[in-house]
């Protein structure tokens, strides 16, 4: 059985390193060969913890082409490329349609299925096309990658969700066998109810994630502290241990904005009532701008005269995505004041003449009034408060996610602002 992955992006190459490493001959495919022979020299353009050693444990096993006729000899081939989203949070499926019209026309039982996250209904409307220029069969099965954590995810699945034209309907039997190695549950249901069903998954974090951030404000302004209030929820077997009840800035990344503007849509295409997104929405963008809030307060108020040390410029730790990233929103918010940028993986994108970008968290502490840790890194967690207390010129410090030690920021003389948690605690 040979499996095959359309696109070769986060989504693609995360995937068909999985499946070489679960023990398939696999075949990568994308039509850049620029990038193929990249990635042949080992030069990879995601940042994922874990990838290289699972990339070596399928070695062997995963051959990379710019051809798409190398596809005809697989049995399933997975369309797994990234689908970008604008300002708007609206998708842009050119490149799956592209890959879609690259399936080679096949004399044997071929499963085509669509893993890059589309609207409902897009499976279905594409199906008599690839059917009948391929004699491929059209299905869908939803993503459930993370960045940062898309390894685990891949190769240890909670669970399979995939899409046949009606639910009752068999899987082909290589792409049931293949699902099956994973050991984990397959749940079968109908095109549009799999491709609304990451939405649905992603509509609950958000839920979850604006529900902590409202309740984490209030612990700023009331004198409690929501660091000592999560654990008794995690205790709650209606809400459980591993609810999503970190405070954050806001909903970061791309995904789980383009499936609040799809809602949207399509509701008010469809006459349903939506404004609970809208409350999401508002609530997302006044926390995303907390740090900003604090700093203008403890900092910018007092002097002209400024300096910044920006920790984390990725919207999140463990990858190089800057996609709706609170530290860039930050950036903007203080275009003119001198920043001195560190991040592990991500780069500051042009348009930010004011940030200067070093090669280390301390570098960028020095003779800095503030320090802003924007991205938990874990290496930011390993720095040590003195350290940063002896770089800074000032001794704010307004970390969000509790990357710094309370205790031992408070003994180098610190203030430190978090999220959920009275000020300068």
């Amino acid at each position: 059985m040979v499996i095959g992955y359309a696109g070769l992006s986060h989504l693609g190459l995360v995937s068909a390193a999985a499946a070489a490493a679960q023990g398939f001959e696999t075949i990568g495919f994308d039509p850049d060969a620029s990038l193929v022979d990249r990635i042949r020299a080992g030069d990879i353009p995601i940042v994922e913890p874990g990838f290289a050693e699972l990339l070596a444990h399928g070695d062997g096993r995963l051959t990379l082409t710019a051809s798409a006729s190398e596809l005809a000899r697989c049995d399933v081939v997975f369309i797994a490329i990234d689908v970008p989203t604008d300002d708007a949070g609206r998708s842009d499926t050119t490149a799956v349609e592209d890959l879609l019209s690259r399936i080679p026309p096949v004399d044997h039982e071929l499963s085509v299925v669509i893993l890059s996250q589309v609207e409902p209904g897009f499976t279905r409307a594409h199906r008599q096309t690839l059917e009948m220029a391929t004699h491929a069969r059209l299905f869908y099965q939803v993503e459930t990658l993370i960045f940062g954590r898309a390894v685990e995810r891949a190769i240890h699945p909670e669970r399979f969700m995939v899409g046949l034209a009606q639910s009752g309907d068999s899987m082909p039997e290589p792409w049931r066998r293949f699902l099956e190695s994973f050991d984990c549950p397959i749940l079968r249901m109908r095109y549009e109810s799999a491709e609304l069903a990451k939405i649905a998954i992603n509509f609950f974090l958000v839920s979850s994630i604006s529900t902590t951030n409202l309740l984490a404000d209030v612990c700023e302004r009331i004198g409690a502290d929501w660091g000592e209030i999560a654990p008794a929820l995690r205790l709650d077997a209606r809400i459980g241990p591993k609810a999503y009840l970190e405070p954050g800035l806001g909903v970061g990344g791309g995904n789980l904005g383009r499936d609040l503007a799809t809602v949207q849509r399509l509701a008010g295409q469809r006459g349903s009532d939506a404004r609970l997104i809208d409350a999401w929405q508002a609530n997302s963008t006044y926390r995303r701008d907390w740090a900003l809030r604090v700093l203008h307060r403890e900092v910018l108020s007092e002097s002209a005269d400024v300096r910044l040390a920006l920790w984390g410029v990725a919207y999140k730790q463990d990858t190089g995505s800057t996609k709706n990233s609170p530290a860039l929103a930050l950036a903007r918010g203080v275009a003119g004041t001198p920043v001195r940028a560190y991040d592990p993986a991500a780069r500051v994108p042009e348009g930010f003449p004011h940030v200067e970008q070093v090669d280390s968290a301390l570098v960028a502490c020095e003779n800095a009034d503030a320090l802003l840790i924007m991205t938990p890194w874990s290496e930011f967690r390993r720095t040590p408060a003195a350290a940063v207390a002896a770089a800074l010129r000032g001794c704010v410090v307004i970390d969000p996610y509790r990357v710094l030690d309370r205790d031992d920021a408070q003994r180098a003389g610190l203030r430190v602002h978090r999220l959920g948690a009275p000020e300068a605690a």
